[in-house]
């Protein structure tokens, strides 16, 4: 255990060398998931693949950790600013950019060992699962949303881990074809999404959390099917209530031989 990491010495005795060989995907670099890579590059992940297509913008200053006024001006590509932040906190880290849609350049994804999408859509999620399950990879969703009620607004999010060969976002309610579907018909009608950068810090923090536990032994309580919800007007968060719907269930949606599985593995190259 180095100085750097020895007041996270309780995760483990090699607890920072599992970290710093760990490969971590972030899809979507602004709102959560600039708070997922602050959080991992502290923690001393050494590998990360960063997507983002997008360049900076005023609008994205409420939000986007790390970034400046001078990079909304010079319109900075956000993974730049991603590149910037990690290695400000952790010069040695390994930093693959891809500038464009993941789904573009989608097979560095195979080598990570952890995906986080911190996407507003529905049917982007889903496409990021399927992913992830043919690449037998731990998926875990962030999101947040505003919606209007009599008495203002509520803020509302989720944390969810998507595991092969457990529960997916289907089966645990959060997803069907019926949401998808009203998704699509509003295609290029919504507008820009009410997005606040603390319920986004919230969500960040409790993902890079699940992940931690999961790769490093600092106790052996781990349950493989997480559905956490939050309450941005009364600040908790709580296990979904649907979870005690789905107790015992099995997925029924990535169940095959052909859901599940790289026919392509192993893959050719490795992260540089």
């Amino acid at each position: 255990m180095t100085e750097r990491f020895s007041r996270q010495s309780f995760l483990g005795k090699e607890s920072d060398q599992i970290l710093a060989n760990s490969r971590a995907c972030i899809i979507g670099v602004v709102d959560g998931g600039s708070h997922i890579l602050q959080h991992l590059a502290h923690s001393g992940i050494g590998n990360f693949l960063v997507y983002d297509a997008d360049r900076v913008e005023d609008s994205n200053l409420n939000r986007l950790v790390g970034a400046s006024a001078k990079d909304a001006h010079g319109r900075t590509l956000k993974t730049a600013v991603a590149h910037r932040l990690i290695k400000r906190v952790n010069p040695g880290a390994r930093i693959v950019r891809v500038s464009k849609q993941w789904q573009e350049d989608a097979l560095p994804i195979r080598d990570c060992d952890i995906v986080f999408g911190c996407v507003d859509t529905y049917s982007a999620r889903e496409q990021i699962e399927i992913t992830c399950r043919r690449f037998l990879i731990p998926y875990i969703d962030i999101g947040m949303d505003v919606t209007e009620c009599s008495t203002g607004y509520v803020i509302s999010g989720q944390v969810i881990l998507s595991m092969p060969g457990e529960l997916c976002m289907r089966c645990l309610g959060f997803m069907n074809d019926k949401l998808l579907a009203e998704e699509a018909a509003r295609y290029g009608a919504a507008g820009g999404r009410p997005q606040v950068i603390w319920p986004n810090g919230i969500l960040a923090s409790i993902a890079v959390g699940t992940f931690v536990q999961f790769v490093t032994p600092w106790h052996s309580d781990h349950h493989p099917v997480i559905y956490l919800e939050y309450d941005g007007n009364t600040q908790t968060v709580l296990p979904s209530n649907r979870l005690k719907y789905v107790t015992g269930k099995r997925c029924q949606h990535f169940s095959s031989a052909t859901d599940l599985g790289d026919p392509f593995w192993p893959p050719s190259s490795k992260q540089e």
